[in-house]
């Protein structure tokens, strides 16, 4: 009993520190999406959609291979047009993952269930060696 009372700010380190490493695996994985490899899987397997919320411009220099562009500031009005099963995965992807974010409600209010974001965005999408095109 000591020993806790001596060290209890020692302890307290320990489980604030092995909160921090857990938390990921509570919040869900990559901290805000889908990996790579699981985002292939999705397309392969339940014919899931890649959607690039870039700007025209940013999806013209360069894009993951198979996205569809839907810019953010468009997305209410084009999503329903460019993917119009409800039921399939979408994979919402930005250069950084930020954009991606911002559209993932916007996604899930008009319905699309299976709406993901793909953690780490496009420059994840590059390290993993998964193609990229150009317009």
């Amino acid at each position: 009993m000591n020993f806790l009372i001596d060290n209890w700010m020692l302890i307290s380190v320990a489980l604030l520190s092995g909160g921090m490493l857990a938390w990921p695996l509570v919040k869900g994985g990559t901290g805000g999406g889908i990996n790579p490899a699981n985002a292939v899987q999705l397309i392969n397997r339940e014919r899931g959609v890649l959607v690039d919320v870039s700007d025209p411009e940013e999806f013209a220099q360069q894009h993951a291979g198979g996205a569809r562009n839907v810019p953010l500031a468009q997305f209410e009005q084009r999503l329903p047009e460019v993917v119009k099963n409800k039921a399939v995965p979408v994979i919402l992807v930005c250069p950084s993952g930020s954009r991606a974010n911002r559209a993932l409600p916007l996604a899930k209010k008009l319905g699309y269930e299976k709406a993901q974001v793909l953690g780490g965005g496009l420059r994840a999408w590059k390290d993993a060696n998964l193609p990229v095109e150009k317009a």
